[in-house]
């Protein structure tokens, strides 16, 4: 074949797209050289399989990976609603079924190791054992030396000490109620004397019930020395359980004092548990631009998603769509999506499912549209599923239909729809939404 020739078919080959990058080779191929074209879509065939292997094995690693997030998300959940129900049983006085718990997690779960410990420690003093308890403290001091749990263990283990050779006192939780009351009511004749009574609750051993309790008491007072006292233990001086309660109440109690306040917790702990509180805190009190900046701004991808998360709890739309257009992290872009649902946006979850070039984004824009629900979201779903080509993305459509209990639009594609498969599913989420026009076509098709 002469150089001419050859040349004209390559060129004609480069029109082709699976075939272009083998018709470069063609064309830069040595003058003398013998090819048949025949042998073209048999290796380009072998570079399509070659492609698809290494993409299948790339998606198996990025599923493996992904399981292994989500079980060490499950263990921690679960470590977790044990921790919380441990507390649950310290506050009923079931002592050695809290001791039961909290020894577990102690045992298995670094991340609350050290606070596992010391209510392991109260748990064992309310049994009446007290040298268990001095040795749950000695192993807390010894395995956690920098613990922020060290100064409460201190404190119990003083009074450990001081009350040997006492019997366990089983009245002491309605004592502790008691002097509960007796704050409250000092509280509103004399804040003055009152608020020292507090603190010397929040620095002794009573129960996380009691003391949750004082701090809420303290942060209602509003008077400046309550808020100093506040404002130390939300920025990290106690354990960070009682923390996290005085971050809450920051939130609740509002005022600019406390937006400062939260705002230099967030920017000064390391602690990605009291991070959130402060996000949250941030969505009690309404601070979207708070929460913008944190959106923007924080590099722990997990906080970001949770910033965007609370910023459409309070409606932050103008906010979502700044961050959409500016972010690129296809996971972030996803949650934004999510929040626009949060905050009841159609209209720009809309836009992204008539517009978004990520396939994945779209399917989640059509997922949350039936979700939002409503005329707009319905229309929008009806024009996606009747110019979208792409089946995924009607079966999100078909979905989303169900989502928002949709029968009438079920019932229409499950009549004109070509495709079987999609006749298949529509009918299957019918049969699921149990309406009367879903029954009514259930019937219909029983007669045919």
């Amino acid at each position: 074949m002469g150089t001419g020739a050859r040349l004209a078919i390559v060129a004609g080959l480069a029109m082709v797209p699976a075939l272009s990058s083998r018709a470069v080779a063609l064309a830069e191929a040595p003058g003398d050289a013998h090819y048949s074209l025949a042998d073209l879509p048999v290796r380009d065939q072998r570079t399509a399989d070659e492609e698809a292997r290494r993409d299948g094995e790339q998606q198996e690693a990025r599923d493996r990976e992904q399981a292994k997030k989500d079980a060490e998300a499950e263990r921690q959940d679960h470590m977790q609603n044990l921790y919380d129900s441990g507390r649950e049983a310290l506050d009923d006085g079931k002592y050695a079924e809290a001791a039961k718990k909290f020894e577990e997690i102690a045992q298995s779960y670094k991340g609350q190791a050290d606070a596992a410990m010391y209510w392991l420690a109260y748990a064992e003093n309310k049994q009446g054992k007290r040298d268990a308890a001095l040795s749950t403290i000695a192993n807390l001091k010894k395995s956690y030396p920098q613990s922020r749990w060290k100064k409460d263990a201190d404190v119990l283990e003083m009074e450990i000490r001081q009350a040997s050779g006492t019997k366990a006192n089983p009245d002491a939780v309605g004592d502790e109620e008691l002097k509960l009351f007796a704050l409250r009511a000092l509280l509103n004749s004399d804040p003055a004397k009152a608020v020292p009574y507090i603190q010397q609750t929040l620095n002794g051993s009573s129960s996380p019930k009691v003391k949750s309790q004082a701090l809420f008491v303290l942060a209602q007072s509003g008077t400046p020395q309550a808020y100093e006292i506040l404002g130390k233990i939300a920025l990290g001086q106690s354990n960070p359980e009682l923390q996290r309660k005085a971050v809450e109440y920051l939130g609740i109690f509002g005022g600019e004092r406390s937006e400062k306040t939260l705002a230099e917790v967030y920017n000064t702990t390391t602690d990605e548990s009291i991070k959130r509180a402060v996000l949250k805190s941030y969505m009690i009190s309404g601070n979207k631009q708070n929460l913008f900046a944190a959106a923007k701004s924080e590099k722990n991808e997990d906080l970001k998603r949770e910033a965007i998360k609370q910023l459409g709890l309070v409606g932050g739309e103008s906010e979502l769509e700044q961050l959409y257009r500016s972010e690129n992290s296809t996971q972030v872009r996803r949650e934004i999506l999510q929040a626009f649902f949060l905050a009841g946006d159609s209209k720009r979850l809309v836009e992204a499912a008539m517009s978004e070039n990520d396939p994945e984004l779209r399917r989640a824009a059509v997922k949350n549209l039936g979700l939002v629900g409503g005329k707009d979201a319905s229309a929008a779903l009806q024009a996606i599923y009747n110019k979208e080509s792409d089946r995924g993305l009607k079966e999100e459509v078909l979905n989303a239909y169900f989502l928002e209990g949709n029968s009438s639009a079920l019932v229409a594609i499950a009549k004109s729809e070509k495709d079987a498969v999609l006749r298949k599913k529509a009918v299957e989420k019918l049969s699921l939404i149990g309406d009367k026009t879903s029954t009514d076509y259930m019937l219909e098709i029983l007669q045919k």
